[in-house]
């Protein structure tokens, strides 16, 4: 290379001691500049299949496609919503054959360890679990944080189980506002019995009891605080009451605590009609006491559906379900009209400013509303 030379700054007494060199650049056209995107580093994008395939495949148990079928129901594009009621609506007569339960309890109570020690022991009954694990969301990507599949080591390599981390996005007691559609999917491609687990305890919980059968809340012994500090706001609507991590030490203390939830119990009205809430005692260190809550679940169920109890629960769900997707879908077209996205800012200021009150701010949002 005849024109290359050496750069400003090296020795010329020393030319032999730096290896930089400048070389002339030459120009070519109509490729790439190395400043524009590599697109090798793009994310391909997949094609997502006709609504068919996804039906067929997820009746066949197909996992891949199950996963991406709940991610389809969960977007919130208008177009991937419409795909994905059109699959639930051609799914729909595949589903509501499982026993759900939901799981919630204090932060520290175990829940994700229980609920791996429960589902290999379903798993070894012959039974198919799919786990819908509501984590917190990150404010800032919107994903999940705790990542509850990556806690479930054993279960998540069971055939027999699935396991769905899903984003809580804010929403009281991390109940997801696509977890319903999801529990179809899984139910209709073959899983019979489907957990649904919650971020943590609270007031809010009660969202889950109005999409399972079976409610179980997971406490710690030390039963006189946590009665003081639940009082019997959540107490009143679980099924089974679980004092976990009954094993060593623990265990005597775990004994204790569950006598005493059954003494509170005996003055609370029970959740389900024709049902004796209980405490029960268990270890999923040991195993101890598994088996005998999912006798309970099992005992639940038959006596439920004999009497018509457990048909009719599902039925007001369903109730409950249409009302709350109307609140949403109001809720969402309300703030996303353009006229109150535009009057809302000052309208918010002057309710600030003590210049208006609430009632005549709404009241004004609403005629921007109606007048579209």
């Amino acid at each position: 290379m005849g024109d290359d030379r050496k750069p400003e700054w090296t020795d010329p007494n020393r030319p032999d001691a730096f290896s930089s060199i400048i070389r002339k650049g030459s120009e070519q056209r109509n490729k790439l500049s190395g400043f524009q995107k590599n697109i090798r580093f793009q994310k391909k994008k997949t094609d997502e299949p006709p609504v068919d395939i996804f039906a067929e495949g997820v009746l066949a148990g197909d996992r891949s496609l199950l996963a991406r079928a709940i991610t389809l129901v969960e977007s919130n594009s208008d177009h991937h919503f419409k795909r994905g009621q059109e699959l639930l609506q051609r799914l729909l007569p595949h589903t509501g054959k499982s026993i759900r339960i939901g799981i919630t309890g204090v932060p520290g109570a175990g829940k994700s360890t229980f609920i791996e020690a429960f589902g290999l022991y379903l798993c070894s009954l012959g039974h198919h679990v799919a786990v819908l694990a509501i984590d917190p969301s990150s404010s800032l990507s919107g994903g999940s944080i705790l990542g509850d599949k990556t806690r479930m080591e054993q279960l998540s390599r069971n055939p027999r189980a699935f396991i769905r981390p899903s984003p809580s996005e804010g929403k009281l007691g991390g109940v997801h506002r696509k977890t319903r559609e999801s529990m179809l999917l899984c139910e209709a491609a073959g899983f019979d019995v489907i957990l649904v687990e919650t971020v943590g305890v609270g007031q809010s919980e009660v969202m889950i009891r109005d999409m399972v059968d079976f409610f179980m809340l997971l406490v710690l012994t030390g039963a006189g605080d946590e009665l003081q500090g639940m009082k019997k706001g959540i107490m009143e609507l679980a099924d089974a009451i679980i004092v976990h991590k009954a094993d060593g030490a623990n265990q005597k203390k775990a004994l204790k605590t569950m006598h005493e939830y059954n003494r509170v119990l005996h003055f609370l009205q029970p959740a389900t009609k024709g049902w004796t809430t209980r405490a029960y005692a268990c270890s999923s260190l040991t195993g101890d006491g598994i088996k005998d809550v999912w006798k309970t679940i099992e005992a639940f169920t038959n006596k439920g559906k004999t009497s018509g109890v457990f048909e009719e629960r599902r039925k007001v769900q369903a109730r409950e379900w249409l009302y709350s997707m109307v609140a949403d879908q109001l809720h969402f077209q309300f703030f996303h009209h353009p006229e109150v996205k535009t009057q809302l800012p000052k309208l918010e200021n002057e309710v600030m400013a003590g210049e208006k009150t609430v009632a005549t701010a709404v009241d004004l949002l609403f005629k921007a509303f109606y007048n579209r």
